[in-house]
């Protein structure tokens, strides 16, 4: 029994430790998807809103706040 047990022991951990770092990288990867896609929506609300800002000031007329309106809908 005892060269059973020193036997069974001399193969290491396996591939045991390959599990952790898998569930680790999935999760690092889902969080790295979510937020990206997350960043890239409010970039493009923040450049509209910049946009309804000026056109509320008065900077740009009602045809330029349009066309640069389409424009930014349009690059998604």
């Amino acid at each position: 029994m005892i060269t059973t047990l020193a036997h069974a022991a001399s193969y290491g951990p396996g591939p045991f430790w390959f599990f952790p770092i898998f569930w680790f990288l999935v999760i690092g990867l889902l969080i790295f998807t979510f937020k990206r896609s997350r960043w890239q929506r409010q970039g493009q609300a923040s450049a509209e809103g910049v946009l309804r800002e000026r056109f509320a000031r008065g900077e740009i007329d009602d045809t330029e706040y349009r066309q640069r309106l389409e424009v930014l809908r349009t690059k998604k």
